[in-house]
């Protein structure tokens, strides 16, 4: 029962270096005496109240953004008339604007191009293509684009993104 490190310390409290125990019991008569109860002073009801330096703020509480209110267009693809249930994942056609799948792009792009050992047709970004050459196949680390194609155009950008954009975009 001794008062060593070591030992069974449940049932004792521990108090900061600072304030020892007559701060504690202190604060605890101080807020009792302003009708503050524990419930009280560990949250409020829409947000927490959180100690910075100075005293107790509220934090702002987070609000889920809204959803949007019309679906997403589902149109035909035009190469392969199937239905592009990903818009998001859709590009535009290089001649039309409309939207395409993107595994109709890289088959279509393939029919044109003979593709070595260790090619492959890669998406790059901002619109573009390429032809990937990996020198060591399983290391995906180690490679060289061979040729790019420009795709989608950056500044025409087609109606049908501005539609998906607005879906997804909430500032």
């Amino acid at each position: 029962m001794g008062g060593g490190k070591s030992g069974d310390n449940r049932g004792r409290r521990r108090f900061s270096r600072r304030g020892g125990r007559e701060s504690a019991r202190e604060a605890r008569h101080a807020n009792a005496r302003e009708g503050k109860d524990a419930a009280e002073l560990s949250s409020v009801n829409e947000g927490k109240l959180e100690k910075k330096r100075g005293g107790f703020y509220e934090r702002p509480r987070w609000t889920p953004p809204v959803p949007a209110s019309k679906p997403l267009p589902a149109p035909n693809c035009p190469w392969c008339g199937k239905p592009i249930n990903d818009i998001a994942a859709a590009v535009a056609d290089k001649v039309s604007g409309e939207p395409v799948h993107f595994d109709c792009v890289i088959a279509r792009i393939s029919e044109g191009e003979t593709l070595k050992s260790g090619d492959v047709i890669s998406y790059i970004g901002g619109g573009r293509f390429g032809i990937i050459h990996y020198n060591n196949p399983p290391d995906t680390r180690d490679f060289v684009i061979t040729k790019i194609f420009e795709w989608e155009n950056k500044d025409n950008r087609s109606e049908w993104r501005r539609s998906v954009g607005d879906c997804f975009s909430v500032t």
